[in-house]
C-alpha cells in the first residue's frame, strides 16, 4: 500500500530534524576553547546564517499555508496579503 503523504512528511521530517539536531550538537563541540580557537565574529556569522536558514525554511512552511491567490488591490501603496 502506498504511504499517505501526512505519514512521509511525519517521517522524513523526523529524520530531518533529528539530523539537524545531531548537526548542532556536534557544532556546538566547537566551543571548546581547548581544541579550537574562534572569534565572536565567526561565531556570530555561524549563528546569523543558521538562523537565516530556519527563517526562510519557516517562511516556506508559512507560505504553503497561506491561500494561492493574493488579494486583489488597486493601490499602489497596499501591499496585497
Amino acid at each position: 500500500m502506498k504511504e499517505s503523504k501526512e505519514s512521509r512528511f511525519r517521517r522524513v521530517a523526523a529524520a530531518r530534524v533529528n539530523k539537524m539536531i545531531k548537526m548542532l550538537q556536534l557544532l556546538g563541540n566547537c566551543a571548546n576553547r581547548s581544541t579550537y580557537s574562534y572569534t565572536q565574529e565567526e561565531v556570530v556569522k555561524i549563528f546569523t546564517a543558521l538562523r537565516s536558514e530556519v527563517d526562510l525554511a519557516e517562511k516556506r512552511f508559512n507560505e504553503s499555508q497561506e491561500s494561492g491567490r493574493p488579494k486583489f488591490t488597486l493601490s499602489d501603496d497596499e501591499t496585497a496579503e
